[in-house]
Parts: C-alpha cells; structure tokens; sequence
C-alpha cells in the first residue's frame, strides 16, 4: 500500500496534524489485518513526533523552485557556465520549442525517452502510461519539446495542479546536449509558468547518491531539502535502492532490444511505483 504510486510525495489529507498518529496506526493495523507486504507513506513533510509509529525508511532529494521573484532575478540565480550560457546557446541555434500534448508531440517525446533510459540503464515506463496521463490530466499536462532543424532533441513533461507545476519526466538525445536544448526547455517551462501565475516549480526527489542531476537541479537557483518516506516495517535496503537498481538488472536494460525492452516494461513497471 503505497500513497500515491509513481508520485514523489503525497501529503496526507488530515483535517489536524494530530490525527496523523491515528491515521498512522490505522494504517499499522491494516497492514497486520490484510496482510500487506508494506506500507509507505510520501509526505513531503512530517512531524516525527506525530509519526513515531511508522518510522523513517528511503530517503530522497527534493527541489522546488520559488516563482515569486522577477524573471530577471531568476535567470540571475541560475549558474552561469552551466545554465545560463547555455540557454544563451540554445537561443544563439534557434532551436525550436513546441507545446503541448498531441500525439505526434508524444511519439517523439517518448522516442527521446526510450534513448535516454536506456543510457541510464533503466526500465522506460510503458507508452499506455503517458497515453493514459493525457487522457486524464488534459490540459494540466504539457511536453516541451526542442528541435533543430525539425530533429528532436529534448522534451520535458510537467503536470499543473493549482499554483504548483511539477517536471516529472525530462529525456534527450545526448548528441546533442552541447546545443543546451534541457536548460532552454527549463527556462521556457520557468517563463511559461510565471505568466500563468504559478508559486513553484517542484523539480522532484532525486536519489541521494545521484550527484549529477542533484547538482543539474541545484544550478537553477533551487531550494534543496530530503525528502524521507515512512514505512512499514522497515526493508533492508539502502536508501533509495530497489531491487530494480541492481546493477545485473540495469545491465539487462541497456542491452534488450526495443520490443524486449517494451515488453519488459509493460510487464514490470506497475511494481516500481
């Protein structure tokens, strides 16, 4: 039992802060009753006190990103070499920015999405996924996607609820990364977000021992905090480790063909969330 799979954090929708004890050893004695395998809660913050009964298990870093400054004052936060010159760049390569979430816009996304997880040696999410989120996020959904010269080369997809916009997902074609097309898409995101009277961009958890995206997120002027989830019981794993971060495993991802890899991932995904 998982609150809520495939999302970073869910808060609890408690009327008081100290019902979540009750809340928690509900939780406990559903987990006894029925039998469950565990039971993990996502909060994005938590009283220790108040949650003394499920303890702490894997560990995450979170950013999110304040919209309240001027735009200005946030392109001058960003990190000069890494983010700003390269925004500069992409301008420079009049790399193209489409949005929006038509089928098309979805092909190639997932295209560039199937590349660059199996650069990283992990399990693509199925296509029916993204298939679904449209069908029931709607407008609250966007990709952006850059080209050069009609050629995709990188996208990202944010979902909207309220004043808060979430990137969940980002892929490229490493080729060309030397084009600065993710820092652009981020920018563009960022611009589009603050016309239409977003408070925050949350840039998502990342794994704790993932030094690379930690400092990619942390270059855009982001506030960084840990993001703990509580679980019951407790599993043996490092934090922010899986079965299906093992290295054999990941191995086999990189070297599946596609159908084998699509396969897979229909066959598997639904228990990684």
């Amino acid at each position: 039992m998982v609150s809520l799979p495939f999302a970073d954090h869910c808060q609890p929708l408690l009327e008081r802060d100290t019902a979540f004890t009750e809340y928690a050893n509900w939780l406990l004695s559903e987990c006894d009753r029925q039998r469950w395998k565990y039971v993990e809660l996502r909060p994005l913050s938590w009283n220790g006190e108040s949650a003394n009964s499920l303890p702490p298990g894997r560990s995450y870093c979170f950013h999110s990103l304040d919209l309240s400054p001027t735009l200005e004052q946030i392109f001058q936060r960003f990190h000069k070499d890494s983010i700003q010159r390269k925004i500069r760049r992409a301008e420079r390569e009049r790399l193209s920015c489409e949005i929006g979430s038509s089928p098309q816009l979805l092909d190639d996304f997932y295209h560039l999405l199937l590349k660059t997880r199996r650069r990283h040696r992990m399990l693509p999410q199925p296509r029916a996924w993204f298939r679904n989120l449209v069908t029931y996020m709607g407008g609250k959904l966007q990709v952006r996607l850059a080209r050069q010269n009609g050629v995709p080369i990188a996208a990202i997809l944010s979902l909207r609820h309220r004043s808060s916009v979430a990137y969940k997902y980002g892929c490229s074609d490493e080729r060309f990364h030397h084009l600065g097309a993710m820092p652009f898409l981020f920018w563009r995101l960022i611009e589009d977000s603050k016309a239409s009277s977003v408070n925050e961009i949350d840039f998502g958890r990342s794994d704790l021992d993932n030094d690379g995206l930690i400092t990619f997120k942390d270059r855009f002027g982001t506030t960084r905090r840990q993001l703990t989830y509580l679980q019951h019981p407790q599993t043996e794993n490092k934090p922010g480790m899986s079965r299906w971060d093992m290295p054999t495993v990941r191995r086999a991802f990189s070297i599946l063909p596609d159908f084998a890899l699509l396969m897979a991932s229909g066959l598997l995904y639904k228990h990684i969330g």
